[in-house]
Order: structure tokens, then sequence, then C-alpha cells
């Protein structure tokens, strides 16, 4: 499978229903209301152990945080980005990932989650990509905020981690349905250690013969709104990301992929059965199962 390029001609479409959205959201206030009564949900902070399938060591073991899909907006209540860095006070991950989907209707919402940008600190650095609704309301606005933050943004271009861990490198992959993925440059001079970041799970079919040992995704929200255990209701548009909709995924010839519910809202403010999520992923336990 190989993603489309972006159909332009639904823009006019999407730009009138988001228009009508932000009146009966009520730049917000309906989502701050939601938070309150429990709408929203809860940060929830689910843990993955894993050891590296081909025997490689790390110096110690590593820590990896991964939150996604903020939608800073009317759609999602700003209480909901403090609660996830109260979370991460907690956790103290070595490394945050972000996986895109950092706005929805209009880039200048991005201004709602700049708090959480500055506060947002991990010892060995952060690393973000680009989410497609970064893209559909202008991602220039949204990188230069990341970038301001000192947060390292990766379209299409990977990088190593500070040393003791710079046989460890951060491979990220712009949006595969509405930027413009390349895997071989996101993986160009990658160490032996490769964590691919992409937006979503359909990044994974267009590895090809690209080798990874652990690969992160968001966009699915765990379906937003799911039935009790957590079967969604709604999946997104890409045969990859209706298929793997939230957790692990162990990949055939390739290292596994954990996806995440995500933070925020898109559309609506509620989530039912599908709480945001941070990821904790400690990469290198000599007990992890393989």
């Amino acid at each position: 499978m190989t993603p489309n390029p972006p159909d332009k001609s639904r823009r006019p479409i999407r730009n009138a229903t988001e228009r009508l959205l932000q009146r009966l959201l009520l730049r917000g206030r309906v989502a701050g209301l939601s938070y309150r009564l429990g709408g929203l949900g809860r940060v929830r902070v689910t843990r993955h152990a894993l050891r590296l399938a081909h025997g490689v060591r790390l110096p110690r073991p590593l820590t990896i945080g991964f939150a996604s899909d903020f939608h800073a907006g009317p759609t999602t209540a700003p209480a909901l980005f403090d609660d996830l860095l109260a979370a991460l006070a907690r956790e103290r991950p070595d490394v945050l990932l972000l996986g895109g989907d950092y706005v929805v209707f209009d880039a200048a919402n991005i201004a709602a989650l700049q708090g959480f940008l500055a506060a947002a600190r991990a010892p060995l650095g952060i690393y973000a990509v680009i989410g497609n609704h970064d893209i559909w309301n202008g991602r220039a606005p949204v990188e230069a905020a990341l970038d301001a933050a000192g947060i390292t943004v990766l379209v299409n271009r990977g990088v190593r981690l500070p040393a003791p861990f710079d046989g460890v490198s951060i491979c990220g992959l712009d949006d595969p349905w509405t930027g413009e993925p390349d895997v071989a440059a996101a993986f160009a001079g990658a160490a032996e250690v490769r964590i691919l970041l992409a937006h979503s799970p359909d990044g994974i079919a267009l590895l090809g013969a690209q080798r990874m040992d652990l690969a992160f995704a968001g966009h699915t929200h765990g379906g937003q709104i799911a039935m009790p255990g957590g079967q969604p209701l709604f999946r997104p548009s890409g045969p990859a990301s209706r298929h793997y909709n939230h957790g692990r995924y162990d990949l055939a010839g390739n290292g596994p992929l954990l996806v995440s519910r995500g933070v925020g809202c898109s559309g609506i403010p509620l989530r039912l059965n599908a709480d945001p999520e941070l990821l904790i992923c400690t990469l290198g336990m000599a007990d992890a199962p393989p």
C-alpha cells in the first residue's frame, strides 16, 4: 500500500464544517465543561517494557515517553495539557517523543499548547513529527512554535540521542497521507538501534526493507469513542490505522509498533472508554519479552 496525496478538492468542505464546529463549541467553553464533567477522560499512563530483539545492549535501560494528538483548540480543554505535564513530571522519561496533530481547526490554536511546550522537559531531548491536522491548518506556524520551545522537529530525518545513548536514533517520518514521507531520508545514517516516530500507523506500510527496532504512532485516538473494553466505534482512514488502532503490535520481521490513544479530541470534545494516554516505554529491560 502506498498512501495517496491529499484530496485538495475536499478542503472547502472541511473549512465550512470546521467553522460551524468552532461556533457550536463556543471557543472552547463546551470542552471546558466536558473536562469538568469527566467527558474528556483523565490522562492515563500505559507502560511497556521491551528488549532489543537482535541482542544489542544499551548502557542502561532507556525510558521513552510518547504523547500525541493534542488538538489544541476548541475541542480540547487546556487543563488536559496540565495533567499531561504532571504525569511527565512523575514519570521523568529520558527522552520525550511527540506524535503530531498539535492543533485543530486553525494553526493559531498552537498558542493554547505553548505553556506545555515550554514546560516539558526530558534530559536527552524532545523530538517531534507533524500530523495531518497540522498540515491541513498550516504546518509552518506549528513547526515554528515547536522550534521556539527547543523541540527538535524531524521531517524525514533522524537524529542520534546524546551519549551514552548515541547508538540510538530517532527517525522521524512526515505524515504518510498529507505530507511527503521519505523513508530513505528518515533512516539515512541511522545508528544500530532505530526508533521510528510517525504520526500515523500507516507509516509502517512505507518501510519496505528498512529495519526498525521500535515504532511509535498516534492518529487513531483509540477511536475516541469506544465500547467498554476499548473496541473503537469509529476508526480513522488508512488501512494500518484501522487495524492498528491502539496498543502494542508485534510486526513480522521488525520491532513492535506502539499506538497511543493520544491526548486531545478531534471533532467533538468527548472521549468514552478511550482516556487520554501517555506511553512510557522502557527499552533494554533484561526481563522484558522479546
